[in-house]
């Protein structure tokens, strides 16, 4: 069983930046048994996948709008996955959700995550 919890959602301007923590709690196994990733979710639309991160760390995609701007991350001995966001634009704008699945490799598909947390919001002013 995971159990993950998001930190670091808020507001800022456009062209800021913002830092979203991913931490897990993990019964039976570590949490460098996952692969990682991060997905978002604006109203009215659907979910979309914007960057993940395999077990080692060694290897992360990442969704076409944030090429560039944005870099996942992970620190094993913290349970941690990090998404160092930069260059924010109104259309960043969304929850942004945690999720873990067994196994590795990069996998941009939701369906295939079998953790998620509960989100956090993150609302970008123009």
């Amino acid at each position: 069983q995971v159990q993950l919890v998001e930190s670091g959602g808020g507001s800022v301007q456009a062209g800021g930046s913002l830092r979203l923590s991913c931490t897990a709690s993990v019964s039976g196994r570590t949490a460098s048994s996952y692969a990682m990733g991060w997905f978002r979710q604006a109203p009215g639309l659907e979910r979309e996948f914007v960057a993940t991160i395999t077990r080692s760390g060694g290897n992360t995609a990442y969704g076409d709008s944030v090429q560039g701007r944005f870099t996942i991350s992970r620190d094993s001995a913290k349970n941690t996955v990090y998404l160092q966001m930069n260059s924010l634009k109104p259309e960043d704008a969304a929850v942004y959700y945690c999720a873990a699945r067994p196994g590795d490799g990069l996998v941009t598909r939701a369906s295939w995550y079998a953790y998620w947390g509960q989100g956090t919001q993150v609302t970008v002013s123009s």
